[in-house]
């Protein structure tokens, strides 16, 4: 657990986490003595550039300087004519499946290709952390913090997932309540869905109130964690400040600040990482032609405020950081960091000023100034090699040369990334026959994994109770499931079960033939197997009475996903079994489910 201390930022103390967040993500050791000569280093301390020499032992800046000796033992690293400059840090990142790439090798190299050497991750559930952590030690990957998400019921961010993916909270008691529940996964920190704002296409009806929030805040603090908030409007804005937030993760874009509002965000100390690379603007609604409808009006008007209230908050004193949203939308993983650090001096900062946001305020905004964001001695190396200067010239932040990890070199020429960054999956597990029996009463499975319930998505969803119960036969315990239907078309719920640990790594069920349950209820009901590929199911019928279901593969039917092709059976690629009913909209269901496994 990372421990806190203080560091003054103008002015303002704020909490600062002087141990390690994130996992040191690299196949090999830092190496023995590198030294990197020629360049001329962009140290991000506030210092000009200046030609010199930087060594690197055990991973870590040894010496830095303009007359540093280079030890006869060291490994050369000849610059000449490059800039070198810490890694860059990106605080607000989806390593989504639907991103672009959307593996987690795939998205560990883009942003290893584009000089970022620390990432948040927002897009896990916890029980993803662990194995999440242990992929990434086995390859070359920035480090990656993992962040738990907490909403509240209804609001922005628990529109997807269930309460296992993102707590739903809506008190100061269930909000610190939650925060603790959350420490046996050792987040890194804690992002609050504190605006429902929805960016003006919903009724605003679903924020944190101040008392949640900074309760919030303050249950995270205790335990080392900061709090980043996705917060979309001024009166947000001045709730995240009032609520003692450390980042607020989003542009405001509802009007623009005023004096109070930033007067507050700056006493409060709270860092700014407007995202303008998620919102920024499409060649056609840019320009003399560009498109001319109330959609893009409205883009347009709020993308404007965006650039206005970070140009006035970084003259007001507030700091700068850089993150992006990237794997949501558009914004695709590595280059949208360097996109952010651009658009950001089209908003009216400097270049340095932008390369400061992207290394040593990113770190500040994080709680890390002490272990990385700067060329210092004693700082990781995590280090990037750039042909131009950057600090004059910001697009020169793409043409990246190599970049460091840690000491290693993990892109560029000479770089031997190990077999896993080329990998799209880990190798999967034998699946075992048992998946559940349902005899846990702490809501695991038989494989040690967390119970998922699974509904339709978005502001009003179905909601679903899971509850043990006595097997009518005398077979020990079953599954029950209750699901009150939305009102909406096609409404569903159930319960899903995750092959392995966060359904990360995948089970191989080529020597079975199918997936067996009993089963009673009433009606219609779906099994459903979902794969690294997509989504399979097969519907299966219910009594009363209990009943022994078998689902050959065969029969199950792919569904198509949302863009692409149907995808294909394999059979060594699956990660949850579980059963969906759909009803109409405002109706109920419900069933009963037990010895879940394969035959």
């Amino acid at each position: 657990m990372a421990t806190v201390g203080k560091m003054l930022v103008a002015g303002t103390a704020i909490a600062v986490c002087v141990g390690f967040a994130g996992q040191a993500a690299r196949a090999t050791p830092g190496g023995d003595l590198v030294a990197i000569t020629g360049a001329t280093i962009f140290d991000a301390t506030g210092k000009d550039p200046y030609r010199g020499t930087v060594i690197v032992r055990d991973g870590r800046i040894d010496a830095v300087g303009a007359d540093v000796r280079v030890p006869a033992a060291a490994r050369v690293v000849r610059a000449d004519g490059k800039a070198l400059l810490p890694g860059f840090i990106d605080v607000h990142t989806h390593w989504s499946p639907s991103g672009s790439p959307g593996t987690l090798p795939q998205i560990a190299n883009a942003y290893l290709a584009s000089g970022v050497t620390t990432v948040n991750d927002f897009h896990q559930q916890p029980e993803a952390f662990a194995p999440r952590r242990a992929w990434l030690a086995d390859i070359y990957a920035p480090h990656v913090n993992f962040v738990a998400r907490m909403s509240t019921p209804g609001g922005h961010g628990a529109d997807w997932g269930d309460t296992n993916t993102t707590k739903w909270v809506a008190t100061p008691e269930s909000a610190r309540r939650e925060v603790q529940a959350l420490q046996s996964y050792r987040p890194d920190y804690i992002k609050a869905f504190a605006d429902g704002w929805r960016y003006g296409q919903l009724p605003e009806e679903s924020s944190m109130n101040v008392e949640t929030l900074g309760a919030l805040a303050d249950e995270a603090h205790k335990h080392g964690q900061r709090v980043l908030t996705h917060t979309v409007t001024v009166e947000r804005g001045k709730i995240a400040a009032d609520a003692g937030v450390d980042v607020i993760a989003h542009s405001i874009q509802d009007g623009l600040l005023d004096a109070d509002a930033i007067a507050r965000i700056k006493k409060a100390g709270t860092f700014y990482a407007p995202t303008l690379a998620i919102y920024q603007l499409k060649p056609d609604e840019m320009g003399p032609g560009r498109k001319d409808d109330a959609a893009t009006r409205l883009r347009i008007r709020k993308y404007g405020f965006a650039e206005e209230n970070v140009r006035n908050l970084f003259a007001a004193g507030v700091p700068i950081a850089v993150g992006t949203d990237a794997g949501i939308g558009s914004a695709k993983h590595g280059i949208s960091t360097l996109q952010e650090m651009e658009l950001l001096v089209r908003a009216g900062l400097t270049p340095r000023a932008a390369l400061l946001a992207g290394t040593s305020n990113s770190a500040l905004a994080l709680g890390l100034a002490g272990d990385r964001g700067t060329i210092e001695k004693g700082k990781r190396a995590d280090l990037l090699l750039i042909d131009g200067k950057p600090w004059e010239r910001i697009a020169d932040v793409e043409k990246i040369d190599s970049v460091f990890v840690d000491g290693t070199l993990v892109h560029g020429a000479g770089a031997k990334p190990p077999a896993g960054n080329s990998a799209t999956a880990l190798p999967a597990l034998p699946a075992a026959a048992l998946i559940d029996d349902f005899e846990r009463p702490d809501g695991r499975s038989a494989l040690d994994t967390l119970r998922l319930t699974d509904m339709d998505g978005g502001v009003e969803r179905s909601s679903v109770v899971l509850n043990r119960v006595t097997h009518a036969a005398g077979n020990g315990t079953a599954l029950a499931f209750a699901v009150r239907m939305s009102l909406k078309d096609k409404p569903e719920g159930g319960v899903l079960i995750p092959l392995s640990r966060g359904s990360v790594r995948p089970v191989d069920a080529r020597k079975f033939s199918g997936v067996r349950l009993e089963m009673r209820g009433a009606g219609a009901y779906n099994l459903v197997v979902n794969t690294l590929a997509g989504e399979f199911t097969a519907p299966i019928d219910a009594s009363e009475g209990w009943s022994d279901v078998r689902v050959p593969f065969a029969a199950l039917v792919p569904t198509r996903p949302g863009r692409g092709s149907a995808p294909s059976w394999r059979g060594d690629d699956l990660v949850q079994v579980g059963i969906i009913v759909q009803r109409e909209a405002g109706g109920s269901a419900w069933g009963e489910i037990d010895n879940l496994s394969f035959y």
